[in-house]
């Protein structure tokens, strides 16, 4: 089972990585595009069933590790991978 860990700067926080894309779209003609936050996405894999108590525990990983509480805001929900044929 997947579990993913969304992380993304804190909207009080400039994101210049947002900004140059948002850029770039415009000159590439995707003018309707009028905000752009660059994050990070973890798509972590685990064994067995994902309860609450394995939720608690991975939010506890996200706010340790994945994320910086000063800068970024994170949500950690199940769900599938990218790579993941089935879903």
């Amino acid at each position: 089972m997947s579990v993913v860990v969304e992380v993304m700067p804190k909207p009080e926080i400039l994101d210049p990585q947002g900004q140059a894309v948002l850029r770039a779209l415009h000159r590439l003609g995707f003018t309707e595009v009028t905000g752009v936050r660059q994050g990070k996405r973890f798509e972590l894999d685990v064994d067995g069933d994902v309860d609450d108590a394995v939720l608690d525990r991975l939010e506890q990983a996200a706010s340790t590790l994945l994320a910086n509480p000063v800068i970024e805001e994170h949500v950690v929900h199940v769900g599938a991978s990218v790579h993941d044929e089935s879903a």
